[in-house]
């Protein structure tokens, strides 16, 4: 479950992050409210899952009501990368001098907690990664020893963080592991922690996701989980019980298994596509099921053409070909091409069963990729 900024900022504040004041707000008159109490300028952030807001026009510096005013009006309600604005958080603008990252995140080759500071914050961590890794300093966490006071200090050093506010730095990346290990966290990160004129550090953004797994046990943090769902494409996949992530992509990808569709969506990639969200059904997938997730991804205006990759062991091939003609079968005209491949269990009486009027069928994953990807570029074309 990923947390929007304002929720995850709670759970900062909570802990002792220093956060900017700030109030939630979903009409004009509210942010205008906010504004005025909070004290010009403040800055206007659309609430919603996806990175580069800023760059989009989801976030607006105003200094004045009327500034407010128009960008209320311009934000609320507008198309962010395929997902509307209805919400936004009014934050009191930071003076800084200075722009840091810090983030901690699981290393899955190394099997432990990574704490990561760059002192280049404030911009796309993944280009500063990709594009000059050694500006990011990382240490590892012994999760059974946990993090010890000299390893976030370690950190903080290591980036080049200044010796003035290294300590602070340090003391945040200390409460943020706390919050890693204590709410079951899978990723936390601020982007950027900014460091004011007066020295003091303000996480100015803040990225919290929690392990779905885990919720049964961070009983306050599900409680927000409607919430935190950006959509009704999304809620609708919460009630249905998936595993599902919107991205920014046009390939819609179904399968079963977080791994398999992992694959898929690399395979998308490869193939010089852009996956347009993760959808896992999971195991022993009825058909009722699978017309469900048909009709999440059908329910994205962005979706071009649909990649399903079932590998079937719990889950039955003919189960699966039953449920995609069940959900093709209620349309008069197909939304987007929809292109199959089934093996393991039951396979090939799925294959016999699949209505190729409907869709368009590939025997290896490869196959079933590179057609969607190519019926997605006619599409756009």
């Amino acid at each position: 479950m990923r947390l929007h900024e304002h929720q995850a900022k709670d759970v900062f504040s909570e802990a002792g992050v220093p956060i900017p004041d700030s109030a939630l707000a979903t009409t004009t008159e509210e942010v205008v409210d906010a504004a005025e109490e909070i004290g010009f300028p403040v800055a206007v952030k659309a609430q919603v899952h996806v990175g580069g807001r800023g760059k989009a026009g989801g976030i607006e510096l105003v200094e004045s009501a009327d500034e407010a005013r128009a960008a209320a009006d311009r934000i609320l309600g507008m198309d962010l990368k395929g997902y509307t604005v209805e919400r936004v958080l009014v934050e009191a603008a930071v003076d800084f001098v200075n722009e840091l990252y810090v983030g901690i995140t699981m290393d899955r080759d190394a099997g432990e907690p990574v704490l990561m500071v760059s002192t280049e914050g404030g911009v796309d961590i993944e280009s500063v990664a990709a594009e000059t890794p050694e500006a990011i300093a990382r240490v590892h966490v012994d999760p059974v020893a946990g993090l010890r006071p000299f390893q976030a200090r370690q950190a903080a050093y290591r980036a080049g963080v200044p010796d003035d506010v290294a300590l602070d730095v340090a003391s945040v990346l200390s409460t943020l592991y706390d919050l890693f290990d204590e709410r079951d966290a899978s990723e936390i990160e601020i982007n950027p922690v900014m460091v004011t004129s007066d020295r003091e550090v303000v996480a100015a953004d803040a990225v919290m996701n929690v392990d779905d797994d885990a919720l049964f046990r961070q009983e306050e943090l599900a409680a927000s989980e409607e919430e935190s769902y950006t959509d009704d494409i999304e809620r609708t996949a919460g009630e249905y019980g998936f595993d599902y992530v919107r991205l920014d992509g046009n390939v819609g990808i179904i399968g079963n298994g977080a791994g398999l569709v992992m694959t898929t969506l690399d395979l998308v990639d490869y193939f010089d596509g852009t996956p347009a969200n993760f959808l896992d059904i999971g195991g022993g997938a009825k058909a009722e099921r699978v017309a469900n997730a048909l009709d999440v991804v059908f329910a994205d205006d962005n979706v071009d053409s649909v990649v399903f990759n079932i590998f079937g062991g719990i889950t039955r091939g003919d189960e699966v070909a039953e449920g995609i003609n069940t959900a093709l079968e209620q349309f008069d005209e197909i939304p987007n091409p929809v292109v199959v491949r089934l093996a393991g269990t039951n396979a090939e009486a799925g294959m016999e069963i699949l209505n190729t009027d409907l869709v368009e069928v590939e025997a290896t994953l490869e196959g079933a990729v590179e057609r969607a990807v190519d019926n997605a570029s006619e599409v756009t074309q």
